[in-house]
């Protein structure tokens, strides 16, 4: 990863740009309306559903703004892996070595991490060790200089369906 860009698939761009066009066409349109209405009901020092709305409005904006900041600086990966190796949207089962306990995580780009769902990215300490590696393979993951860890891989399934993936919110 180039420092300050964000790797992105193509799907990503692509969830990125429509969740754009819904915020300008749909959710925009629908702020705005909003605060002309909230404004319209009289004194502004007192009125709780104008800030209410203005903040909602602004909120749209920002996150209009950082998502096109996003595609305009990201750097494109693709979502193809070799056969049998660990790549983008497979689910990797792992058996951590010290105390063989076992997890199964979905390899995703930073945009698409969910720790809630075992979704890691690529640019994680764990995302990075595995990336490229098979079954059976033992992989060392370097979190810092004072951690660091090793886990061994029980099964991949290779998966390139990224349809049900959200991107991040704020």
């Amino acid at each position: 990863m180039i420092k300050g860009r964000a790797e992105l698939t193509e799907s990503d761009v692509k969830k990125i740009e429509e969740e754009i066009e819904d915020r300008k066409l749909n959710k925009r349109p629908a702020l705005i309306e909003a605060v002309k209405e909230a404004r319209a009901q009289g004194d502004l020092s007192e009125n709780f559903e104008y800030y209410a709305a203005k903040k909602a409005k602004n909120e749209n904006e920002s996150r209009i703004r950082y998502l096109d900041n996003m595609l305009k600086y990201a750097v494109i990966v693709t979502d193809r892996s070799n056969a049998g190796e660990v790549g983008m949207n497979n689910f990797v089962q792992v058996e951590f070595t010290d105390d063989h306990t076992r997890e199964r995580y979905k390899i995703v780009t930073s945009i698409r991490g969910n720790s809630l769902k075992n979704y890691i990215s690529t640019e994680s300490p764990i995302g990075k060790a595995l990336m490229g590696h098979k079954v059976g393979d033992i992989c060392h993951v370097h979190v810092n200089d004072e951690v660091s860890y090793d886990v061994k891989i029980i099964n991949i399934d290779e998966n390139e369906d990224d349809s049900e993936d959200e991107i991040k919110s704020f």
